[in-house]
């Protein structure tokens, strides 16, 4: 199992609050079982724990990942309920069939006290907010969420794009503070550059004189032509990747850019034809992958794992752990007309994570119980567990899962996964420097070095339209997303020549481009634009 996921199986452990032994950062609430519970209401502390004096109960309905177990039996939520007084009745729902099951949930009426990891999209947070279901949360982040104000102090992107056209925040994202979670990084065989006496590429041009030798030179040294000169994971991968290298920036969450305050969606434009063009040129003679379009998730990193492969995009080095002293990261690099940028997530990088619905009675003391997943100490607690059993501080005094974690016959996925929610993904909680080692060993802070000078100065998250709009954008996008994808795919593997470039243009403006762009306009006006 990737060194990435295992880590993050790890949080449940982090439940084992009692004996942590971390440092609160001065914006988070002590943690500490003695510290005295300064109370605001009858039965909620504003800070300290216990949250709440007398014992209740509470009902999420959650996502649960392959790799989760039970959540009732995590040993994370059977710690933090000691910790806090309040017993969680957890309903968890296997990803396979998720969002259906939480269709049916709104349909009915039939409400949780909250959702957990519950991937709330923008427009179900508006549709549901609205109409009452699920409960605002600005006031009770202003009263009992001391470590989301720190954060939205510090990132006040992450704010507006959680903010609905109406003023109120309805579900709170999964934050990640460690830039180097934020961007899919360029991983080159370091092993077979050496041992065909190459140059690290630093322009596109370089790139393809790299592969081509990757492709004809048996640099696997196994007398066979099956060397893999370069992948990526799918279609949506390889256009953000090295878009940059055209200038090609994505914002708000799409294809793309703002310059001096204006939105302009990129699809049509002569750059990305010529980035297409690259593309084109790399699969004609066979340096990109053939089944760059058809592969799934589980073959794409098998590729990396097995070490076969050239050079391709990945967030870590966790896929290919074994392989890693064959990799390095290396500089984005300079397309045709000097161009050298970063794609890269925002802060707020899993939205709708976790909404409290409005049946709940205990919204106060419900925001205490997630918002301390949001601090340094709440989040090494979920992430890593109890220090001297599930993980230990390391010289730099970050923490490092044991080895009894790591070697667990299992997999460290699903090993972590039986005692906390976080293999998988979109968990409510802050990543940061300080948290994830596991995810951002030495090679990935040193790839990350390397892109730090081309990072864009600030990642625009997507935008929440009111309901009308948002329908609007889904029918406008469901058209012209599709489209994109299909033609331009064609036009990469030749099925599709680019003499019908002037016919996809003119077919994206029947279908109304200009007016998806002015939509992404106003909406970066009235949330990013400074005033």
């Amino acid at each position: 199992m990737q060194r990435l996921k295992r880590t993050v199986s790890l949080m449940s452990i982090a439940a084992l609050m009692s004996t942590a032994t971390v440092a609160c950062t001065s914006g988070e609430e002590k943690a500490d079982g003695n510290s005295p519970a300064a109370k605001t209401d009858s039965n909620v502390a504003s800070s300290g724990f216990p949250i709440v004096e007398q014992p209740l109960t509470l009902k999420f309905f959650a996502r649960k990942s392959p790799p989760n177990g039970p959540y009732a039996n995590m040993l994370v939520f059977q710690e933090y309920e000691k910790k806090t007084n309040m017993k969680i009745e957890w309903e968890d729902v296997p990803q396979d069939g998720f969002a259906e099951k939480k269709n049916l949930l709104f349909a009915s009426n039939e409400l949780p006290d909250a959702l957990y990891k519950a991937g709330i999209t923008p427009l179900e947070a508006v549709k549901y907010g609205s109409s009452g279901m699920l409960a605002p949360l600005e006031g009770l982040i202003d009263k009992y969420a001391p470590n989301l104000q720190t954060l939205f102090k510090q990132y006040p992107e992450i704010k507006p794009a959680i903010t609905a056209p109406d003023g109120h925040i309805y579900a709170l994202p999964g934050i990640v503070t460690l830039t180097s979670g934020r961007t899919n990084k360029p991983w080159l065989n370091k092993a077979w550059l050496e041992k065909l006496n190459l140059k690290e590429p630093k322009t596109t041009d370089d790139l393809v004189q790299v592969l081509k030798a990757f492709r004809d030179n048996d640099p696997n040294g196994n007398g066979k032509q099956d060397d893999l000169p370069m992948s990526e994971r799918n279609w949506d991968a390889l256009i953000a990747t090295m878009s940059g290298s055209w200038g090609l920036e994505s914002q708000m969450g799409y294809q793309l850019e703002v310059k001096d305050d204006k939105v302009h969606i990129w699809v049509t434009d002569p750059r990305f034809k010529e980035y297409l063009q690259f593309l084109h040129m790399l699969y004609q003679e066979k340096l990109l992958d053939q089944e760059v379009f058809t592969q799934t998730e589980t073959q794409f990193v098998g590729k990396m794992a097995s070490g076969n492969i050239g050079f391709f995009h990945n967030q870590a080095s966790d896929p290919f752990t074994k392989k890693k002293d064959d990799f390095m990261g290396i500089a984005p690099l300079a397309g045709p007309h000097g161009d050298q940028k970063v794609n890269a997530n925002p802060v707020a990088r899993d939205f709708g994570t976790f909404a409290i619905t409005s049946v709940n009675k205990h919204p106060e003391a419900t925001m205490r119980w997630i918002d301390y997943f949001y601090g340094d100490e709440g989040s090494i607690f979920f992430r890593y567990g109890i220090e001297g059993q599930t993980y230990n501080l390391k010289k730099d005094g970050l923490p490092e899962y044991t080895d009894e974690i790591w070697n667990d016959k299992r997999g460290t996925g699903t090993t972590i996964g039986q005692f906390s929610p976080w293999p998988g993904g979109g968990a409510p909680h802050l990543i940061s420097e300080k948290n994830a080692t596991a995810i951002n060993p030495a090679e990935v802070q040193e790839a990350q070095t390397k892109l730090d000078p081309y990072m864009p100065k600030q990642v625009f998250g997507a935008p929440l339209f009111d309901e009308k709009t948002a329908k609007e954008v889904d029918t406008l996008r469901q058209d012209i997303d599709t489209y994109v994808a299909e033609t331009t795919s064609k036009m990469i593997t030749g099925a599709v020549g680019f003499d019908k470039w002037d016919e996809y243009v003119k077919t994206l403006e029947k279908m109304d481009l200009a007016r998806l762009e002015s939509i992404y306009q106003k909406a970066y006006d009235t949330n990013y634009k400074k005033k």
